[in-house]
């Protein structure tokens, strides 16, 4: 079979450990690393050092992201991260046959299809927006719990505030939790658009509270 990439390295990514197996025209070498940023940085060197061109590992839940983003700082590698079901797709691998060995064979005769890693920058902003996302959903999530405690102490503060946890909700929220219990020193505490509707929220936030909604 044809050789593509004449040193090349497949990695077998596990959460505490990196084997790497390289293939060169001198032979096979194998070495197994930490998965700490400074075992990941000995891997790099030990890879140049082997004089890999091209080097592939297993999208393997999200251990790989850690060794992908040193190695690919290095600007030293051709990185390819492949589908673990396409690994084991591909026929005429032997029993006996180490992971980090297979993929190495595979990459080298060029049977790998790398999926597609977006750039650092984008890799990073989709991160801080999937976070984002995690915060917005989590926020429904409480409102929706402190609104089921309102409304079985009869305060119906969603029936006139369109967000609970906005300005004016916060601040009743608190004096509820304080102890107050005055509908009148409650409906004060509007802010804003609020304001308008001082009367409503009066009536509102006139409930039965009991000990259990105090601080």
């Amino acid at each position: 079979m044809q050789v593509v990439y004449e040193r090349c390295c497949g990695l077998d990514v596990h959460k505490r450990s990196v084997t790497a197996c390289a293939l060169t025209p001198e032979g096979k070498a194998v070495r197994t690393f930490g998965t700490m940023t400074e075992d990941l940085l000995e891997l790099a060197d030990w890879l140049k050092g082997q004089g890999c061109t091209h080097v592939a590992m297993e999208s393997t839940g999200s251990f790989w992201k850690p060794i992908y983003n040193v190695l690919e700082a290095t600007e030293a590698f051709t990185l390819l991260v492949v589908n673990a079901q396409h690994i084991k797709a591909v026929p005429g691998r032997k029993t006996d046959v180490k992971d980090a060995e297979w993929i190495a064979d595979l990459l080298r005769h060029g049977l790998l299809q790398p999926s597609f890693i977006p750039s650092r920058e984008q890799r990073e902003l989709r991160e801080l927006i999937r976070y984002r996302q995690e915060l917005v959903d989590e926020r429904a999530r409480e409102a929706n719990r402190i609104q089921k405690v309102l409304e079985g102490a009869n305060i119906k503060l969603s029936s006139v505030a369109t967000d609970i946890l906005g300005k004016s909700g916060r601040e009743i929220l608190k004096a509820l939790i304080e102890g107050q219990t005055d509908p009148e020193a409650l409906a004060d505490m509007a802010k804003g658009r609020m304001k308008a509707k001082r009367e409503e929220l009066r009536r509102a936030v006139q409930g039965m509270i009991g000990d259990g909604l105090h601080g």
